[in-house]
């Protein structure tokens, strides 16, 4: 039984999600932290293929952790899906669900974005159960979209997409390419335009 006037977070960081999400619906706010501290680069990593496309950042990552509270309170330890599992369908149901009311006017960018991971068409489209009509470009459109802003990226450029898209900030991706951090956000803004550049192609 945890005392919530004292908090051991080194005991917390030791439990599975799973203990960690049965705490945190007794509303123990600690372990509520500790599950969301581990689970914020899943949020990034998900709303990253949004924002690169054109979204607001901020305003994305907000709706993954909203995704990720949701997980939190309505986790059924009974079914057969591991919290991770559950969580990631969350967050992407609740992204989709932005995009898709997102008006046509000062989001339209948003409304064109897609994920640029191929694989997020696979079993992931199916565990959501997405209406069609909110895949704005199918998977083989995707796949050639991607292939496309590839070959206009440097292999810095592809290097850091790639570990954009896994959730790392612009420190982490830095300290893993020996690149300054300005130079690795640089190398992000360049991404975005030319992504943003092949989606407008594509939609003409």
């Amino acid at each position: 039984m945890l005392n919530e006037n004292r908090v051991d977070y080194s005991y917390l960081e030791t439990l599975s999600d799973e203990q960690l999400c049965a705490f945190s619906r007794q509303e123990n706010r600690p372990a509520e932290e500790v599950l969301a501290s581990r689970y914020h680069r899943l949020v990034r990593s998900c709303a990253r293929p949004y924002f690169l496309a054109g979204g607001d950042n901020e305003d994305l990552l907000q709706e993954g952790m909203f995704g990720l509270i949701k997980a939190m309170r309505e986790y059924d330890p009974g079914r057969d899906a591991s919290f991770r599992t559950f969580a990631e369908t969350c967050i992407r149901r609740r992204l989709f669900t932005a995009l898709k009311h997102a008006n046509s006017g000062k989001h339209a960018p948003l409304n064109q974005s897609v994920p640029l991971n191929p694989s997020l068409y696979g079993a992931s489209s199916t565990l959501l159960q997405v209406d069609p009509e909110l895949l704005v470009i199918d998977r083989e459109k995707a796949v050639s979209l991607l292939e496309d802003a590839r070959k206009q990226l440097s292999e810095l450029e592809i290097k850091i997409l790639g570990y954009y898209l896994d959730g790392l900030t612009c420190r982490e991706i830095s300290e893993t390419v020996g690149r300054s951090v300005k130079s690795v956000d640089n190398a992000v803004q360049r991404i975005r335009r030319k992504i943003a550049r092949q989606i407008g192609d594509i939609s003409k």
